[in-house]
């Protein structure tokens, strides 16, 4: 099948060749054409170009884009959406007082999830989290990352997986999988945190591998969850089993796990919201690509990963979602980067980059998603009739997406 769009108003984010990751000035420059055509042979990319040189022929499907914009679809290189019911009533307790942290030590955050999935069919729990998919890839996400860890037993860890997995096989999106059973220390462990570091190791990673049911593996690595030398531990487990680091750090205290995570390889250290020079140091002599979730930041009134630090000391930058129940319940990505830009000072141009390029290498993803490359994914969005690619983070509270098209297909 191929689909043809035509007078399209300016196409963003087009590359001749797939690039990796940008960093320092290059997230500023963001090419596009304006007074385009575009061309898709079943999921890919086939061709793009100038009106003035529109192709001839015959054309399964042809989609006039006057007025509006055309841009890859977002990566959204974190979240947890698969889990099950909802945190509600802790968003109300944080209206009352009580901090993310006093939540969870009173049986709540984390380890309420991992209850209510625990009780959760693994039928129900899909029927759930299709719902949320469904929701995302209308607001322009074509890729997406999923993790476990509201399990913390192996046979619910093992069930969020295939969630996940199932989710990748029914729905035109493509799915990178992480395990993060590292993710709180169930009550049964309380008092003995090694010992469920290693069912981690010596159960919960075998199984996962011997089912081919994750990507990644990510820990989260914070005062109160898991130490840097826990996370230390756990990786060195991990590398056995050929699952590369996407790890959490730095949410609320900055304790060395960056350092820990780029020892291990990580492909990303994701929050960030708390830095030190080390820190930043680290990151600009390695290949970890750092990911901001600033929708959490939003929700929990925590600071913002200082993006605009990161970008100017040259360190490529990321956003993402952080969809989940308790410190995150978005998964609307055309949020995440207006709130960079308004937030932390991300300009329209490095938001959209670090939303599609560099998201991608959050995923793994740069060969084949995140510019407009032949030979590419054909997932795109097809914006309303607006006046400039600034207006998209600048009218954040309006669904600028008029259509979007995942591996080829008309959503």
């Amino acid at each position: 099948m191929n689909v043809l769009l035509t007078n399209i108003k300016e196409l963003l984010q087009i590359r001749e060749f797939p690039v990796r990751a940008l960093s320092g000035p290059e997230m500023n420059d963001l090419p596009t054409l304006k007074n385009a055509w575009l061309l898709i042979e079943d999921d890919r990319i086939l061709n793009f170009g100038g009106m003035e040189a529109t192709p001839e022929g015959s054309f399964d499907q042809v989609i006039d884009c006057s007025g509006k914009i055309v841009l890859p679809s977002w990566c959204d290189s974190h979240t947890h959406l698969v889990y099950a019911g909802n945190r509600e009533q802790e968003f109300v307790d944080r209206i009352n007082g009580l901090s993310y942290q006093e939540i969870a030590e009173k049986g709540g955050g984390i380890l309420n999830s991992a209850k209510k999935l625990q009780e959760t069919s693994e039928e129900e729990l899909f029927r759930q989290s299709a719902k949320r998919l469904e929701e995302v890839m209308s607001l322009g996400t074509g890729a997406i990352e999923i993790k476990s860890g509201y399990g913390l037993t192996t046979e619910a860890e093992l069930k969020m997986l295939r969630v996940a997995k199932r989710l990748d096989q029914e729905y035109p999106v493509t799915v990178k999988t992480t395990f993060l059973g590292a993710h709180a220390v169930p009550k049964e462990f309380k008092n003995n945190k090694d010992a469920y570091i290693d069912l981690i190791c010596n159960e919960m990673l075998p199984a996962v591998a011997e089912g081919k049911l994750a990507d990644y593996v990510d820990v989260f690595c914070e005062e109160g969850y898991f130490s840097v030398e826990d996370t230390d531990r756990i990786l060195s487990c991990a590398v056995k089993f050929d699952l590369i680091p996407k790890i959490h750090v730095n949410q609320f205290n900055s304790i060395g796990g960056i350092a820990v995570s780029i020892k291990h390889n990580a492909l990303t250290v994701d929050h960030l919201e708390v830095l030190s020079d080390d820190d930043i140091k680290d990151l600009q002599h390695s290949d970890t690509m750092a990911v901001a979730l600033p929708a959490c930041s939003f929700f929990l009134g925590i600071p913002y990963t200082p993006g605009r630090t990161l970008i100017d000391a040259g360190v490529p930058l990321a956003l993402a979602t952080d969809f989940n129940p308790g410190s995150s319940p978005t998964g609307n990505m055309n949020f995440v980067v207006a709130s960079a830009c308004i937030k932390m000072k991300l300009t329209p141009e490095e938001a959209i980059n670090a939303a599609t390029v560099n998201a991608a290498y959050a995923m793994g993803l740069s060969e084949t998603h995140g510019s407009i490359t032949k030979g590419k994914k054909a997932n795109l969005i097809i914006t309303k009739e607006i006046p400039s690619y600034g207006f998209l983070p600048y009218s954040f509270g309006s669904n600028c997406i008029d259509s979007v098209i995942c591996n080829g297909q008309l959503l």
